[in-house]
């Protein structure tokens, strides 16, 4: 039995400790990360720089949390895990986020006040402990339904698993924090506030491993309270979702003294994440979903056909002697490589090339192939008596309920008038209306998508309920028969971006969850129609050929790729094998996918070497050899190759990145050279990015991310990699996903994080904050060699593109005090000034006139309208201040429109005057 556990008084915030390059982030200076993010952004010249969201909306993303009104059903509101908060007034029509550039944007967890509906509090960083699941800065507090927030504690709990507030006190609240997921750290446990957040009290912790996943409060008794503790840590190369800390406890007294409830569960070392739940009607009954990982190995049943662990003890003499008809199917039924035949493998064995154990061990783990593995995952438990003893009410496996990925899940929701109705939220949504006896799906009706992760049931009518998951919001009236999906949020979680070469060009793009999409520039995210899924899975990299965009390498996690042809609908698996006798091929979530500049025949993959194909992935060859520092045990692929850049300049120079660390360089006809002087050891290689100006140019990012560390990492090299300068300047210290330089504008730089984007004017001396871009982790980065226009891929917010034509003038004019742009041309209509109907505003146009004011003065501009023949027809001034800016014209000459023709604006600061055409059409 676990000891009762009592309050431990903390500080608001840890102290500032100095710490290594591979250490993890203390909360004193995640919080100096936020307020050094806040500074650049109310500093920067391109605040205001404009940027288009284009979707998409069709797939949704992943939903964390749903808080509704009690008062008012219709306004409710919904934390993505990675995309913000949003709110609605009317049932979910549509919605606006409130929570943007606000400490972080990653979500854990959400709670109304009972007591008053203008206080919420939002608990950041996401609970589902997933590879991209982002850490938070704590606690914050809105008095006013999100119109202003503040920051008021527990910045270094990182993963807030759920926020209870009193039912009559809204400055009583308690909070399970998870703590770090890549670390271990003290800051994790259930912590409580009587004064609304200025000070906090750590109420019940277990150990710096151990934190607090959820957290549910009796209806009518408000100091009782149940907690759920957890112990789970992720590795880059693992992820252990269990240990002896998990379990229950229950508290009598407010949280002032805790004691261990889960007398008739399975309590040990296995025990995963708890979801737990209150039956409103009955609150003695409760209900818990366990996610228990203990494994149980079977040996397999004998089979008629060969299997892997046949050929664990077998000589070569048995081996010869097998029927080749049945070695052939074993072949082809494991995937082994087309070239296997049972003649060739048995000439190869006879040979001395491998021995017959190398046909098992091609599959994975010898030992393993000796069993078949299984896992409970969920279990459903309910106690009658408020948590004192469990019963386990079901006698058959729900483990399709979790599969192996119970940290991916855990909420267990009763009916608020029927307590024997439970849902448990996995992989699918199964419902029992028998007490958990019995469970049947009651997602699969209106296509609802998979994964389940919030759950809101009507008090006053339990068939009206609001589901949150994977592909975004769901709103059922009928208990869940029916599904009407509320997707109007650009909130897709892309880890890629690419585009083609079509006019108007199209974009695409691998989500989380939601497979690979592409869709046109030109897209108005609620617009749909426009944005096509052309493969499934988790999406990752996706090239489009250039000659015919019909042809696309795409593919999804673990460096599964198919070449599809989308016209004829033709798919073909390309990605490479390795031999018989060799070592298996480790390939990472994200495995690179590139297509070379010079050549769409030719295609580069990496897995721990990195292959090349001259003939679209028909064939590779491998053109390194194993480039990290070995694979780690673990249930994770590591050690593998997570870059691939080739110079736009030379096809012969390419460079490679790896999860451990290691940077390559390789040019054609010569050996292969480590990069890794003078950068930190022991990083995850997140970008490299040969330049387009100078072949021997060279950027490098590096994110510390998997070990809790979110300090910065940005390099330069100008001798290929010879030699490594930091750019970070004044760069707050975020970990950086993509660095990337402009195509036409050399040391023009743009900088993507997990809290937005960035640009450099002067090759990462000083930084500037894109505005337009919320906080959102920013995941990749493409310029249209067109068009160009920036292509920014969110991992949360979908995809926003920018015209960077104008930056490249603002860099080309850094001596100016003002730098003007183009202006478009507008459609000259006679009905300017009308009204199309009585009811209607009045048509008026509008032309919106940009400029960049370098300078730290305010100052007024003079703007002069001149005919073609020079003739000033009007003029105005505006207030400028310092960075770029814009402002609009109603388009009117005296009390008239202007009339068709050419024009110019004179622009005149002080002694400068720039002049831009355009015309009335």
């Amino acid at each position: 039995m676990k000891r009762i556990l009592f309050s431990l008084s903390v500080f608001l915030y840890a102290p500032l400790v100095l710490f290594s390059q591979v250490k993890p982030t203390d909360a004193a200076s995640i919080l100096k990360g936020i307020q050094s993010r806040k500074a650049l952004a109310e500093s920067s010249d391109l605040k205001n720089y404009p940027a288009r969201n284009v979707g998409p909306v069709i797939q949704g993303a992943r939903i964390v949390d749903i808080a509704v009104n009690k008062n008012n059903l219709k306004e409710f509101y919904i934390a993505y895990a990675s995309g913000g908060l949003y709110h609605t007034l009317n049932n979910g029509i549509s919605f606006k986020p409130i929570f943007d550039n606000v400490g972080a944007l990653t979500l854990g967890d959400i709670a109304l006040a009972p007591s008053n509906e203008n206080i919420i509090y939002v608990g950041t960083g996401e609970n589902n402990s997933s590879r991209s699941s982002y850490a938070g800065s704590g606690i914050y507090k809105t008095t006013d339904k999100g119109r202003t927030w503040e920051h008021i504690g527990l910045p270094g709990s990182q993963h807030i698993g759920r926020i209870v507030v009193h039912p009559e006190d809204p400055n009583t609240v308690w909070v399970a924090a998870m703590g770090g997921l890549y670390s271990d750290n003290e800051e994790r446990g259930v912590y409580k506030t009587i004064d609304g957040g200025k000070n906090w009290k750590k109420v019940l912790y277990v150990d710096d491993k151990t934190g607090a996943i959820d957290l549910i409060i009796h209806p009518q008794k408000p100091d009782v309270l149940w907690a759920s503790m957890w112990e789970r840590k992720r590795y880059a190369w693992n992820f252990i979702g269990n240990g002896s800390g998990s379990g229950i406890y229950t508290t009598a007294d407010g949280g002032e003294n805790w004691n261990l409830s889960m007398e008739g569960m399975e309590d040990d070392k296995f025990t995963g994440r708890i979801g737990l739940d209150i039956s409103l009607s009955n609150p003695d009954i409760l209900y818990a979903l366990v996610d228990y990982q203990k494994e149980t190995k079977k040996e397999k049943a004998e089979k008629e056909s060969l299997s892997a662990s046949d050929f664990l003890e077998m000589s070569v003499k048995d081996f010869i002697a097998l029927n080749d008809e049945e070695l052939d199917t074993y072949l082809k039924d494991n995937s082994f490589p087309k070239k296997y035949n049972a003649v060739n493998v048995k000439k190869e064995v006879k040979a001395g090339s491998y021995k017959p154990q190398a046909l098992s061990e091609y599959l994975g783990d010898a030992n393993q192939a000796l069993f078949d593995t299984d896992v409970k995952g969920a279990v459903v438990y309910k106690s009658e008596d408020q948590g004192k003893t469990w019963q386990k009410p079901h006698d058959y496996d729900l483990s399709g309920v979790y599969y192996t990925y119970g940290y991916y899940f855990g909420e267990v929701r009763i009916a608020t008038q029927d307590p024997e109705t439970i849902y448990a939220l996995g992989v699918p949504l199964v419902v029992s209306r028998d007490g958990g006896e019995t469970f049947g799906r009651t997602d699969s009706i209106g296509g609802v998508h998979a994964d389940h992760h919030a759950m809101w049931i009507n008090p006053e009518d339990d068939e009206h309920i609001i589901l949150g998951n994977d592909g975004g919001l769901y709103i059922s009236y009928d208990g869940g028969a029916t599904w009407d999906h509320k997707n109007s949020m650009s909130v897709g979680q892309f880890y890629t971006v690419n585009v083609d070469m079509e006019e108007p060009y199209n974009i695409y793009g691998g989500l989380q969850d939601n497979g690979t999409m592409v869709g046109s520039s030109r897209t108005v995210p609620n617009v749909r129609g426009r944005w096509e899924s052309i493969f499934g899975g988790d999406g990752m990299f996706v090239n489009a050929d250039p000659r015919n965009n019909d042809v696309v390498y795409v593919g999804y996690q673990f460096g599964n790729y198919f070449r599809i042809n989308r016209e004829t609908s033709e798919r073909i698996y390309i990605t490479p094998q390795h031999n018989i006798g060799e070592d298996r091929l480790r390939f990472n979530w994200r495995t690179p996918v590139v297509m070379s500049h010079h050549n769409p025949d030719i295609i580069y993959i990496g897995a721990q070497k990195v292959y090349r194909s001259l003939n679209q992935g028909n064939t590779w060859t491998a053109i390194t050899g194993d480039l990290t520092d070995g694979g780690k045990e673990g249930n994770v692929p590591y050690g593998t190759v997570t870059e691939i850049a080739e110079s736009p300049l030379n096809f012969g120079t390419t460079y490679f990145g790896t999860d451990d660390g290691n940077v390559w360089l390789l040019k054609e006809g010569q050996t292969i050279k480590s990069l890794n002087n003078g950068i930190p050891e022991d990083l995850w290689v997140s970008s490299i990015h040969p330049s387009s100006h100078d072949e021997a140019t060279v950027y490098l990012s590096l994110t510390g991310y998997r070990q809790d560390n979110f300090n910065n990492y940005v390099y330069k090299s100008t001798n290929y990699g010879q030699n490594w300068t930091s750019i970070s300047g004044d760069l707050p210290h975020e970990s950086v996903n993509v660095i990337y330089e402009d195509t036409e504008v050399a040391g023009l730089l743009y900088i993507g994080t997990d809290h937005g984007l960035y640009t450099s004017f002067n090759n990462g001396d000083n930084w500037q904050h894109l505005g337009a871009i919320p906080n959102v982790a920013t995941y990749d980065l493409v310029i249209h060699p067109r068009d160009l226009d920036l292509i920014v891929g969110t991992h949360g917010r979908s995809i926003y593109v920018m015209d960077v034509e104008p930056l490249h003038k603002i860099v080309r004019n850094a001596g100016d005090h003002l730098v003007t742009f183009g202006l478009g041309d507008i459609r000259f209509s006679k009905n300017w000034g009308e009204k199309s109907h009585p009811y209607s505003k009045k048509y008026v146009p509008n032309m919106e006139i940009a400029v960049f004011h370098n300078s730290d003065k305010k100052a007024n501009l003079k703007i002069e309208v001149l005919n073609e023949e020079g003739k000033s027809l009007t003029s105005w001034e505006e207030e400028l201040s310092k960075g770029y800016q814009s402002f609009h014209w109603n388009c009117k000459i005296e009390d008239d429109f202007i009339a068709k023709g050419k024009y110019k604006l004179k622009f005149v600061l002080d002694k400068e005057e720039n002049m831009e055409s355009f015309e009335v059409k």
